[in-house]
């Protein structure tokens, strides 16, 4: 009863301040019930959002995950696209000639697996024959080598000892147990790879027997004057990828009948197999391809003779620098012409990216690149040096005798960089603007 008078006292004695001080009580804030038992209100856009949101995420996960299943197909895609543009002007020239494109596209990958076949089977015969000579020789090795080691070390070791103790020790018995077991994996690995080279062929066969439909359907959804750009940017493909197949495998025939006929003439076993395959993998295998090229018949040569592989070594480095500058820029000067940074920047970009494929596309990839940019992009005349000048006049002088005894004119004269002459002048092009700054009124 005394806490409810306190309340209407503290009541009154408000209402009396209000009334002196003029200003009206604050009326208590009103609050909904749903307000008080259930909080704010929901923004109607924020369920929209998070649904929108989760669908995004959704779909990033499944476009990432078919990217990776698929990369494997995509990859054969790209070599199947590479390999046709290299053989689409040998199907051209044969079409221009009244045959169809998909008889053309057919003699062409004919030659090509011809080839490929031949320098496996030859390939093969050589190792093969390497092996037999080896495992006929191996008693005989093992024999000077159980001889030294008694010799040596004064012991009593026999072969029959070595080769019931190789025979019978666990290592080799794991190995085999172990080869055994993973032959069904080897065997997919196999069979996976033959499915790739059968859908690489397939593909890139349609593509260079359908080239000109398949350029017809891809302008046909594009404006005019992309479908110019287009046809342009597909020229300058086949032209640098084709060219860069043709030099490269007429470098690669250089090489190996070169090469051939020093190892005939040295007497070193299977020279025509060590040919082609000197030639072949010094031009188609980026960067290591000419260590791995000369390692081969170098080895080989040493089996028959010491000094053979020495002739053989020098004459690896030799037939090198006269490629390099020799050969090498006069074939591709008209074809593929990158410069050797470029060209090993390139090829260590595309093995990052995409391991052994993009090491084998770089370069055709990198020249198409450069000529597409060199067709579209503006090039300006660089400013001339007066160093240069300078220099050269000074090296001309001093061929002429003129370098201590020159006279103070002289010497003015070359301190002073050289002028063009103006627009009109003798020895000057028409409309040619000099280097001096104009007046600011001209």
């Amino acid at each position: 009863m005394s806490a409810r008078c306190a309340t209407l006292g503290s009541v009154r004695v408000t209402d009396e301040t209000s009334s002196r001080d003029g200003s009206r009580p604050a009326d208590p804030p009103q609050t909904r019930p749903d307000d008080d038992r259930y909080g704010a209100r929901m923004p109607r856009w924020l369920p929209r959002a998070m649904v929108l949101a989760l669908a995004l995420v959704a779909c990033f996960q499944l476009a990432t995950w078919g990217f990776h299943q698929l990369i494997g197909l995509l990859l054969n895609v790209l070599i199947a696209f590479f390999l046709a543009l290299a053989v689409e002007p040998a199907v051209d020239w044969m079409a221009a000639r009244g045959m169809r494109r998909g008889l053309a596209t057919g003699l062409v990958f004919l030659a090509i697996l011809v080839g490929t076949i031949g320098f496996f089977a030859l390939l093969g015969s050589m190792v093969a024959g390497q092996i037999a000579t080896m495992v006929e020789e191996f008693p005989q090795y093992l024999d000077s080598v159980i001889s030294w080691i008694n010799d040596t070390f004064h012991t009593h070791l026999s072969r029959v000892q070595v080769q019931n103790n190789l025979l019978n020790s666990d290592w080799l018995q794991k190995y085999v147990q172990d080869s055994a077991n993973n032959v069904l994996a080897v065997s997919a690995q196999v069979l996976g790879g033959l499915f790739n080279l059968l859908t690489i062929a397939l593909f890139s066969f349609y593509f260079a027997a359908d080239g000109p439909r398949l350029r017809r359907a891809l302008c046909s959804v594009l404006p005019p004057r992309r479908q110019a750009e287009v046809l342009r940017a597909w020229e300058i493909a086949v032209a640098k990828t084709g060219g860069y197949l043709y030099s490269r495998g007429l470098m690669a025939l250089i090489s190996g009948v070169s090469h051939y006929v020093l190892l005939e003439i040295l007497g070193v076993p299977y020279a025509p197999a060590l040919g082609i395959w000197v030639g072949l993998i010094s031009q188609f295998v980026p960067t290591i391809g000419t260590y791995l090229a000369g390692a081969l018949p170098i080895l080989i040569a040493f089996t028959v003779n010491p000094w053979y592989a020495l002739w053989v070594f020098g004459f690896v480095v030799v037939y090198q620098q006269f490629e390099n500058y020799l050969l090498q820029p006069r074939i591709t000067a008209k074809t593929v012409d990158i410069h050797p940074a470029v060209a090993f920047g390139s090829v260590i970009a595309g093995t990052a990216l995409m391991g052994a494929v993009g090491a084998l596309i770089a370069i055709p990839a990198t020249a198409t690149l450069q000529a597409f940019l060199g067709a579209y992009v503006k090039r300006y005349e660089v400013t001339a040096d007066p160093r240069a000048g300078f220099r050269a006049r000074r090296r001309s002088r001093a061929r002429d005798g003129g370098g201590e005894g020159a006279s103070e004119p002289a010497r003015a004269a070359d301190a002073e960089p050289e002028r063009e002459p103006a627009a009109g002048a003798p020895g000057g092009e028409e409309g040619a603007v000099p280097q001096a700054a104009r007046p600011a009124g001209e």
